[in-house]
C-alpha cells in the first residue's frame, strides 16, 4: 500500500519502513525551533535537572516575538534565552535583529524537503512549502526533544486538494487561502495533512506557497504540503550549503480520506472578518467598511514579494490621512532587499511607518488598537483583543487589498487600482 507524504516522513524519522493513519510513533525531528518563549523551555529543563542536550545541532531559537524587549520582564525572558544558546553552544541561534522565525530559518538554509521540524509555533506548517513536514508543539514538549531527540506523534490522515485555473485580476494565494477557510471552516481539516496538487500550484511563487501552508492551519491542519519541484529547488540551491536532502513525493496509490477540486479562476479578493478567520466574505460584501490602521506583516503576508505587490498599487499615492499604515518586514534580509529595490521607499513615501524585521503588531507588539478602533491586516488570526482592546477588531486580507484600502480609508477592491 502506497504512502502519503506525511506518512513516508513520520515512518522515515521513526525509522520504521511504513505507517498507517492513526497510528502512534516515536519520531526524532530534525530541528526543534523555539522562540521569544524559549525561557520557559529553558524553566523546565532546569526544573528537571537536565543538564545534556540530545544534540544542539538540531536546536534553532529565534526571538522575534515582542522584539525588542519592550518590558524589564521581557528582557530577562530574552537574556535567558541568550545565556542558554551561548552556554550549550546553539550555533542556529538568531536574536532580536533577525525576523520572523520560519521565514529566517527557510532564508538560513535550516529547512528541506522530507525534513521533519517542530517548534513553539502553530504556523510550522509553513515550512510544507519546502516540502517538509512542520507542526507546532507546546514548550515542554520542546524540552522534550531537546533532551531524549524524540516526542510521539500520531500519524495523521491526508487530504489532497487540486487546484486548478489561474487567478483573475487582484486575486493572490492569500485570497484562495481565506477563500479555503471560510468554506472548510477552523476545524475542516482537524490534525489532517493536506497536500495540495495542480496546475495552479506549479503556477504559484515559493512566496506564495508559503502562504498557502502557513494559512493550512487556520483550516486546523497537523501540516501541509506542496511537494517540491524546479521553483522549490531553485529556492534551495543558494541556501543549502552543501547539505544532502531527499525530496519526498506521495506514491500514485496513497490512501486520502478526501480529495476535492477548485477553481481558482473564480475567486475574487476575500476579507476575513472580525473575529474568526473562518468569518470570510468576498471583497464587494465588506467594501466601503472604515479602517483606522493597516498592517503590512506577519510570516502569511511579510515577504519581499508581499511587500512588493503593496509598492506597486501605492506607488504615486499617498494613504487617507485618517489611516496609519505599519510596515513590518519580515526578515532582515527581506527589509535590506526592500531597501536595494526601492520597494521600502516607495512604502515609506506613501505615508507607512517602518518598524523592525519581526511578528509586530501580529503579535500585539506595537500597534495597539484601542476601543472601537479596525485595523486592516495581512497577518493569519484577527482573534478577539489579539491586537490590543477587546472593541477593536482586525479584518484580514492580501497585500493587495491592503494598499488599495490603505489609500481610499475604507476597505476596497483593489482590482480598482490594478
Amino acid at each position: 500500500m502506497g504512502m502519503t507524504i506525511a506518512e513516508k516522513i513520520l515512518a522515515k524519522k521513526s525509522r520504521l519502513s511504513s505507517v498507517v493513519p492513526g497510528q502512534i510513533v516515536d519520531a526524532y525531528p530534525d530541528l526543534v525551533m523555539s522562540h521569544t518563549a524559549t525561557w520557559r523551555s529553558v524553566s523546565v529543563m532546569e526544573k528537571v535537572g537536565a543538564t545534556k542536550l540530545y544534540d544542539p545541532e538540531r536546536i534553532a531559537i529565534v526571538l522575534d516575538h515582542i522584539a525588542p524587549a519592550k518590558s524589564e520582564k521581557n528582557a530577562l525572558d530574552q537574556q535567558k534565552s541568550r545565556n542558554f544558546a551561548r552556554k550549550y553552544g546553539i550555533q542556529k541561534f538568531y536574536d532580536i535583529d533577525a525576523g520572523i522565525a520560519h521565514l529566517v530559518l527557510m532564508e538560513a538554509g535550516h529547512v528541506a524537503p522530507g525534513d521533519l521540524i517542530v517548534g513553539t509555533d502553530s504556523h510550522c506548517t509553513i515550512y510544507g512549502s519546502l516540502g517538509a513536514l512542520g507542526t507546532g508543539i507546546g514548550y515542554t514538549e520542546v524540552t522534550s526533544v531537546w533532551l531524549t531527540g524524540k516526542l510521539w506523534m500520531k500519524v495523521p490522515e491526508t487530504y489532497k486538494i487540486r487546484l486548478s485555473g489561474k487567478f483573475s485580476k487582484g486575486v493572490y494565494s492569500k485570497d484562495l487561502m481565506l477563500y479555503l477557510i471560510g468554506s472548510l471552516g477552523a476545524d475542516g481539516c482537524t490534525y489532517k495533512s493536506v497536500e495540495f496538487y495542480g496546475g495552479t500550484v506549479l503556477d504559484l511563487s515559493v512566496s506564495e506557497r508559503m502562504t498557502v501552508t502557513n494559512l493550512a492551519m487556520e483550516m486546523g491542519v497537523k501540516c501541509a504540503f506542496i511537494p517540491p519541484d524546479t521553483k522549490t529547488l531553485e529556492y534551495l540551491s543558494s541556501r543549502m550549503s552543501g547539505r544532502s536532502y531527499e525530496e519526498v513525493h506521495a506514491d500514485p496509490d496513497a490512501i486520502y480520506s478526501k480529495e476535492m477540486d477548485i477553481d481558482v479562476a473564480r475567486l475574487q479578493p476575500m476579507v476575513a472578518c472580525p473575529h474568526e478567520v473562518e468569518n470570510t466574505r468576498p471583497i464587494g460584501d465588506v467594501a466601503g467598511t472604515h479602517i483606522d490602521q493597516v498592517f503590512l506583516g506577519s510570516c502569511a503576508n511579510a515577504k519581499f514579494e508581499d511587500l512588493a505587490v503593496a509598492a506597486s498599487i501605492l506607488k504615486g499615492h499617498r494613504i487617507h490621512p485618517n489611516v496609519r499604515f505599519i510596515i513590518t518586514p519580515g526578515s532582515r534580509q527581506i527589509m535590506l532587499e526592500a531597501m536595494r529595490t526601492g520597494v521600502l521607499a516607495t512604502l515609506v513615501e506613501s505615508g507607512g511607518t517602518l518598524t523592525n524585521p519581526g511578528c509586530g503588531a501580529c503579535a500585539g507588539d506595537g500597534g495597539i488598537l484601542a476601543d472601537g478602533e479596525v485595523c486592516l491586516s495581512t497577518a493569519n488570526r484577527n482573534f478577539l483583543g489579539r491586537m490590543g482592546s477587546n472593541q477593536s477588531s482586525i479584518y484580514l486580507c492580501s497585500p493587495a487589498t491592503l494598499a488599495a484600502s490603505a489609500i481610499k480609508g475604507v476597505i476596497s477592491d483593489p482590482r480598482e487600482f490594478q
